[in-house]
C-alpha cells in the first residue's frame, strides 16, 4: 500500500533547487527515500549528501525530463533498487518571461518541452509501474498560472493550464486502479524562478533586479520550506488541486465565479506591473540565468 511518507520511495524532478529541493528535503525528513533528479547534478549530489549525513535516505541522478528514455530508465532503476515507487513529483519547470511580441518560435518550443512534455514523460514512465503495484501517487507541479490568465508569461501559462487538465483528467481514470493524482498550483513562492525563469529559463526583456524584487515582494512570496510542508500535508490527504499559499484560492474562486472578473483582475495586475517598469527596460534581451 501507499506509504505517506515513512518508508515511501519518491522521485522528485527538478530536485536540486527551489520547490523540488524543498519537497525532496521535506520527504526525506519524514522518512522517505528520495531520488533527486535534475540536470544540475553537482547541486543535487550535494543536497543528497547533506541529507544522508543527517541520517536521511537520498540519492541524486542526472536527468533531462524532456528525454523520455532517460526518464523511463530512472523510474525502472528506482523500482529495481527499492522494489516500489510510491510517489513521483513531476516538478521540473522553467519560465519564459516577457510579452509574446518578443517571442521566437524556439521560446515556445523550449517551455513546452520542459513544462508539458517533461510532465507527460514522468506520467508515462511511472503510471505503468503504479498500475502493476496497485498503488502510487503522481503529483504534478502546475501554477496559479494554470488556473487564471497570466499575461506577460503566456507560454508558461499555456503549459500550466495543460498540466492542470492532464492531472484532473488522469485523476478520474486512475482512481479505480488505486492510483492517486494531484496537481500543485503554487502562488508566489521564494524560488529562483522569480528571477529570470530559473536556471534554464529566459527573460525576454531587461528588467532591473531592484524593480523585479519590488514586484515579487508586493505579492507576498511564501518561503519555500513552509510551502513544501503545506504541500505534503495536502498530498497526504489526497487533495486534487493544491493551492498554496491559501489566499490565492480567492483568486481562483473569483476566476471560477466570473471569468470576466478573473480577466479584469489579471489585466489590472499586468497593467500595474507594466506601470512599474521604465520604458527603457522593455527592450528584448538575451537569456538570463540565475544561480539556484
Amino acid at each position: 500500500m501507499l506509504r505517506s511518507y515513512d518508508g515511501a520511495v519518491a522521485i522528485v524532478t527538478g530536485g536540486a533547487s527551489g520547490i523540488g529541493r524543498a519537497i525532496g528535503e521535506a520527504l526525506a525528513k519524514r522518512g522517505a527515500t528520495v531520488v533527486l533528479a535534475d540536470l544540475q547534478i553537482d547541486l543535487a549530489r550535494e543536497i543528497a549528501a547533506n541529507l544522508v549525513a543527517t541520517g536521511r535516505n537520498a540519492i541524486a541522478c542526472e536527468l533531462d525530463v524532456t528525454d523520455f528514455p532517460a526518464v523511463q530508465q530512472l523510474v525502472q532503476q528506482t523500482l529495481a533498487m527499492y522494489g516500489r515507487l510510491d510517489f513521483i513529483f513531476n516538478n521540473a519547470g522553467i519560465g519564459i518571461g516577457g510579452e509574446v511580441r518578443h517571442y521566437q518560435i524556439e521560446d515556445w518550443t523550449r517551455v513546452f518541452h520542459v513544462n508539458l512534455h517533461g510532465v507527460a514523460n514522468g506520467v508515462q514512465a511511472a503510471y505503468s509501474i503504479m498500475l502493476q503495484q496497485g498503488f502510487g501517487h503522481i503529483v504534478n507541479t502546475a501554477s496559479m498560472a494554470g488556473l487564471m490568465p497570466t499575461p506577460g508569461t503566456v507560454s508558461y501559462a499555456a503549459t500550466k493550464h495543460a498540466v492542470v487538465g492532464l492531472s484532473s483528467s488522469l485523476r478520474i481514470e486512475a482512481a479505480r486502479f488505486g492510483i492517486r493524482v494531484s496537481v500543485v498550483c503554487p502562488g508566489v513562492i521564494q524560488t529562483p524562478i522569480l528571477q529570470g525563469g530559473g536556471k534554464f529559463g529566459k527573460m525576454l526583456v531587461n528588467i532591473p533586479r531592484e524593480l523585479e524584487d519590488q514586484y515579487w515582494k508586493a505579492l507576498r512570496p511564501m518561503p519555500v520550506d513552509k510551502f513544501a510542508r503545506k504541500v505534503l500535508r495536502a498530498v497526504a490527504k489526497n487533495k486534487a488541486i493544491i493551492i498554496v499559499p491559501a489566499w490565492w484560492k480567492l483568486v481562483w474562486w473569483l476566476n471560477r465565479l466570473s471569468p470576466s472578473l478573473g480577466r479584469w483582475f489579471s489585466r489590472g495586475l499586468f497593467e500595474w506591473a507594466m506601470g512599474k517598469l521604465e520604458s527603457g527596460t522593455l527592450s528584448p534581451s538575451a537569456d538570463v540565468s540565475t544561480t539556484r
